[in-house]
Order: C-alpha cells, then structure tokens, then sequence
C-alpha cells in the first residue's frame, strides 16, 4: 500500500472552502476533485464519502469560528463584549462580496432538517455557544451589570438566535439600508441585556 502524499487537513480545509461556496447539495464529487486537487479515490480513500468529508468541513469551519468567542472574555462590560460579537458579524456578513455566508448556518438552513449527522454538529455548535453566553451572563448578574431576575439561559438562547437572524436577514435584505438595519438589530439585542 503507497502511503498518502498528502495532508488529510489541507485537505479538508480545501473542501471546506468548496462546500462553504456551493453548499452540500451543489457540491459534486468533480468539485471536490478540482477544489482538493486529489483524485476521486483517493477523496473516497481517506474519508468515505462526499458527506463524511463534508462533516469534517463542518466541523472545520465550526473550530477556525469558535475562536471568534474570544471577545467575550475580554475586559469590558458585557453588553461591550456582546456588542463587539455581534458587530463582527455584521462586519462579517457585509465583508462577504461573494455570498458565502456562515456555513454553520447554511448547514442548518440546507440540511439540519433532515440529516442527522449534519443537526448534530450544527447543534453542538449552537450549544457551545449557548453555554459560553450563559456563563457569560450568570457572572454578569454576579457583579451587576445584568439585572439579577433576568433569565440568563433565555438571554444566551435570544443572544444566538439574533446572531443567526442577522446572518439571515443579511441575505435576504440588499441594498444601501441593509447595514442600518443590521446595526437596528444589535442595537436592541444590547438593550435587551
């Protein structure tokens, strides 16, 4: 048995970037092989299949964007390091000329529904997320800067929910009022803290 040439990371980087385009359903294995530049056995070899290299892409993805939370640990008011993630979304969502998107979300959106290996990652993900927030939150309400009869695990969940409705809202809304209505949207998540 020859043994691989090539790295199984770069690899799934560079389908990363084919699946993030073009989604799971647009993707062919052709795609894959001009993306990946490996041969169709060799794709088949090291992952399975199309769709098992496609949760790895997910999970990929979900690892470079995990380091984006590190703004809620920074030493500000909380509503400043909510504000802060949420406008990196918004910088995130405006920045992208070519219409990616989130690919957690696409995910959600394309698939979730009806594949549940894809609804368990992207669900690990939104809980990670989740937890984070709450943590978050809770010591927030320890040192006062969040009313203490707020719920806490209700503030994590409308703090994810507004970050994939901006995602969204973003796609669907074109045009010279889409970063005012983006900022609209922040605006009253912070109040809402």
């Amino acid at each position: 048995m020859r043994p691989r040439e090539f790295d199984l990371d770069d690899i799934v980087d560079a389908a990363m970037q084919v699946f993030w385009q073009r989604g799971y359903s647009a993707t062919s294995i052709q795609d894959l092989v001009e993306g990946t530049s490996l041969g169709r056995s060799s794709i088949y070899n090291a992952f399975g299949s199309k769709h098992e290299l496609y949760e790895h892409s997910l999970r990929r993805y979900q690892e470079l964007k995990a380091r984006k939370i590190a703004v809620l640990f920074e030493p500000v008011s909380v509503k400043e390091r909510v504000r802060r993630l949420l406008m990196d979304v918004v910088d995130e969502e405006l920045g992208d000329e070519k219409g990616y998107g989130c690919m957690t979300a696409n995910a959600a959106l394309e698939l979730a529904s009806h594949d549940e290996a894809v609804a368990v990652i992207v669900s690990q993900n939104y809980n990670y997320l989740e937890m984070v927030l709450y943590g978050v939150f809770c010591r927030a309400q320890e040192n006062g800067e969040i009313a203490s009869n707020k719920n806490a695990r209700a503030l994590a969940r409308f703090v994810l929910s507004t970050i994939q409705g901006l995602r969204v809202l973003s796609k669907g809304c074109l045009g010279q009022n889409r970063r005012q209505l983006l900022l609209d949207v922040v605006d009253v998540t912070i109040d809402a803290l």
